[in-house]
């Protein structure tokens, strides 16, 4: 009995492989192919250089109206999200983002809250006077697709008609530059993260459904790269050989898959496994970003910030793209970016968040722990790494706690930006995402050019299985459907 369950057994496995298998290759080869697409050309976002690129320094000359007297004039309640100065066009603007993720623009110049931006105005403020520049609409696109644009909603897509084919993307709502794309950026995104991240608009608009199916399609597909593993393990003889000292029963393109996945199937494992994890089954893990519960904490609630418009050219220098007030423990700060980086100051003109302050702030957003070590990282290591061409800053600012998530926090120590919370499960998930499906390893982190190598490797092994078993679930289909074979 335990004999025919044994044999049944194997039979079911080898059943589900190749049947898992030819539902699955095609999807596995475009993951492969894609993801080494996606090394060098990431998912079009606006950075903050490409962002402080399209501003022009503060006219001062222009603000005539107080921080504090634009807060009130933005009609957001409470501590804001957000709160900083820009231009807008000839226009020094106070942009105000909501806790809720409402978002107000008011005018330095005079004090009013400002209305939605027409097509004609947008074409103005992405293209100038460049010639050859049209505007088009767009609620929702490929590139706007994701639900952390829906606040700046609907679009003006401007294209520029330079030679990189740039199309900016500027919210209706607060008349700013949301996105930047390239006619390069766009086209190896169809061969790199759309087909990887199955980005198809219709399907990603509906963020549920989307995490629907990409969660049962990647998770059959593991089932069925994990059952080819343990079947190539199985079927391998390095001792009792097959007939002729063969080493696998198979022949023809059958032996090929069988060589490929006993030399690549756990790294292509581990990557259809790790891809399974990162859509997060069963809310397992935490996001990295704090809840909002916690970055009303950090801030806290301050007062005014008392600061004259006389006084802002002197605080945030004379030649500063933006300015923003930032509101940590209870009190307001300013920093500007200016040329050579960030410049923080207290609205006295004091220095700006020391460690300790921000160390305090941070306690007072985890009410359930206390804050146990800080460290000071001048290097990268196994925890805070950059991240493909996200190069994260340094230096930064580690705090521990001893609440029940044993939460991390890495802070930016120049302007106190809570840059990553990171808890227990989001420790777990790091080693058993980012390690298996990205190589971030600490051996490999510091070595881009080790680390594209490697991934090369592993994924043209991985290939080699996806292609063989997809022109074998071809010919098995053919043969299943042609006369003959019946």
């Amino acid at each position: 009995m335990r004999r025919w369950a044994g044999k049944a057994a194997r039979r079911w496995l080898l059943l589900f492989h190749r049947w898992a298998g030819i539902a699955t290759a095609l999807f596995f080869t475009l993951w492969i192919g894609s993801g080494l697409v996606m090394l060098y050309v990431p998912f079009p976002t606006l950075t903050q250089a490409e962002r402080l690129a399209h501003l022009t320094p503060i006219a001062w000359e222009h603000v005539a109206v107080s921080p504090d007297t634009a807060l009130a004039a933005g009609g957001l309640p409470g501590v804001p999200a957000a709160f900083g100065l820009e231009m807008r066009g000839d226009e020094p603007v106070y942009r105000i983002t909501g806790r809720d993720g409402a978002r107000a623009t008011v005018s330095g110049r005079t004090g009013a809250r400002l209305g939605p931006v027409d097509a004609q105005a947008a074409l103005r403020l992405a293209a100038g006077t460049r010639p050859g520049a049209r505007v088009e609409p767009v609620e929702r696109d490929q590139w706007t697709v994701t639900a952390r644009y829906d606040p700046l909603r609907p679009f003006h897509k401007v294209a520029l008609g330079d030679p990189a084919g740039t199309e900016l993307y500027v919210s209706q709502v607060t008349g700013e530059i949301a996105l930047d794309t390239t006619r390069f950026e766009r086209a190896w995104n169809w061969l790199g993260s759309v087909p990887h991240w199955i980005y198809l608009t219709p399907l990603r608009a509906r963020a549920e459904l989307w995490r629907t199916v990409l969660l049962w399609l990647s998770g059959f597909a593991a089932l069925g790269a994990l059952s080819g593993l343990t079947i190539g393990i199985w079927r391998l003889r390095l001792r009792r050989r097959y007939a002729n000292g063969a080493v696998t029963p198979y022949r023809g393109l059958a032996r090929w898959h069988h060589l490929f996945g006993l030399v690549g199937g756990l790294g292509l494992g581990a990557f259809i496994v790790s891809g399974w994890i990162s859509m997060n089954p069963n809310r397992w893990f935490a996001s990295s970003a704090p809840p909002a519960g916690m970055s009303a904490a950090y801030a806290g609630t301050p007062g005014t910030i008392g600061v004259d418009t006389g006084r802002l050219p002197d605080l945030a220098g004379p030649d500063a793209r933006s300015v923003r007030f930032t509101a940590i423990g209870g009190r307001w700060w300013l920093v500007a970016a200016v040329p050579d980086g960030l410049r923080a100051v207290a609205p006295d003109g004091g220095p700006g968040p020391d460690p300790a302050a921000l160390a305090e702030a941070a306690a007072a957003a985890i009410p359930d722990g206390h804050h146990r070590a800080a460290r000071h990282l001048e290097a990268y290591d196994a925890y805070w790494y950059p991240h493909g061409t996200d190069p994260r800053p340094l230096p930064v600012l580690r705090l521990r706690f001893d609440d029940p998530a044993a939460t991390w926090l890495h802070i930016d120590p120049r302007d106190g930006t809570i840059l990553q919370r990171l808890d227990r499960s989001g420790r777990i998930n790091r080693w058993l995402f980012d390690a298996p499906h990205r190589l971030d390893l600490p051996v490999l982190t510091g070595h881009p050019a080790l680390r594209d190598a490697a991934q090369w490797f592993l994924n043209l092994l991985a290939a080699g299985i996806a292609l063989t078993g997809l022109v074998a679930g071809w010919r098995r289909l053919g043969r299943n459907v042609s006369p003959r074979a019946r």
